[in-house]
């Protein structure tokens, strides 16, 4: 690995909302805090929540894909997660966690992983199928998001229903939940 190992997870007996994203970045990597960072802020205005509900471990828990950052890439990005993490530990980290009700899939990684055959072949059929995943799936249910990083700004902007009919939804959905 490019760094040390510094897991990055909150982890609950009490969560019935959990997040499954990519990995830590650079920022989470030295905070050892999820989501501290632009696309925490992001996501947490996505799921009209503060940081007290976020890192409450008895309200939300959070298991990226891979646990450790997994370094950068030539042009500064961040690295896919390492597939040896999510095959290790996801399994076992869902079975530990049986009162999760919900579960946002943040990105194609966790996408593909826990929704099998079932994802689209990419990430914004996935997501437009929102609907038709989180009512078809069951104990937990899934609900898939497009990665919250800046980066991905203009995909948003592309997909204006994203706003209109998915987040709405979501919003109700964690507020249940939380």
């Amino acid at each position: 690995m490019p760094h040390e190992p510094r897991p990055v997870a909150v982890l609950s007996s009490n969560a019935k909302l959990m997040i499954i994203g990519q990995a830590p970045g650079t920022r989470v990597h030295a905070s050892g805090k999820p989501f501290t960072d632009p696309s925490g802020d992001r996501l947490r205005d996505w799921m009209g929540i503060n940081e007290d509900i976020f890192y409450n471990p008895d309200k939300l828990a959070i298991a990226p894909m891979g646990f450790c950052f997994p370094g950068l890439d030539s042009k500064g990005g961040d690295l896919p997660p390492r597939k040896e993490c999510s095959r290790l530990w996801q399994h076992q980290v869902l079975e530990a966690m049986p009162q999760v009700e919900l579960i946002l899939l943040i990105g194609m990684y966790a996408q593909k992983f826990h929704m099998k055959d079932n994802a689209a072949k990419t990430l914004t059929e996935t997501v437009r199928n929102w609907r038709s995943v989180y009512n078809e799936s069951a104990n937990p249910r899934l609900l898939p998001l497009p990665h919250p990083s800046w980066r991905n700004s203009g995909w948003i902007k592309k997909n204006p229903w994203f706003s209109t009919d998915l987040l709405p939804e979501l919003r109700k959905e964690v507020a249940r939940l939380v």
